[in-house]
């Protein structure tokens, strides 16, 4: 199974935002920053992950957003059903074989895994190296600072 970047971007949207502590509002330009993608991707994502309750934003010169609920609370199987627009891993309405083959059930039975195994994580589960992703996004915004004092000189 393939994600789409949608939810790939949406994951790591949580990742950055449950990688910091507390209360503190990120702005959009910094994660995308952080992650070297492009800020008007992460705006839509960031807006649809404010419109399910997962992020708050926080508008005007000092804004940003931040978690909406608890690390614990935010189920990964349920952002990565909301990200996904569909799970057909096939396009077996259109097949020929359709009514006389099995793969159908089995790729649906695979899938039922691996979304029961996403069901079993929380972001919480995923921030077990919570320090560490906070080094690592402090490095980068570092090198991004110098890069762009580098620019300003030139």
């Amino acid at each position: 199974m393939r994600l789409t970047h949608y939810t790939d971007y949406a994951m790591r949207v949580l990742l950055y935002l449950g990688g910091k502590a507390g209360e503190q509002l990120s702005p959009i330009a910094e994660i995308a920053r952080s992650y070297g993608i492009s800020q008007n991707h992460l705006m839509k994502v960031v807006n649809d992950l404010v419109n399910a309750g997962y992020l708050e934003s926080v508008r005007g010169r000092y804004g940003g957003v931040r978690l909406a609920r608890l690390p614990r609370d935010i189920n990964i199987g349920e952002v990565v059903r909301h990200t996904e627009d569909g799970f057909n891993l096939v396009d077996c309405a259109s097949c020929v074989i359709a009514p006389a083959c099995g793969l159908t059930g089995a790729l649906n039975e695979a899938l039922a895994a691996f979304m029961k195994v996403l069901d079993g994580y929380c972001l919480e589960d995923l921030l077990t190296k919570r320090r560490d992703l906070q080094w690592i996004f402090a490095a980068a915004d570092d090198d991004i600072d110098k890069q762009d004092a580098d620019q300003a000189q030139i």
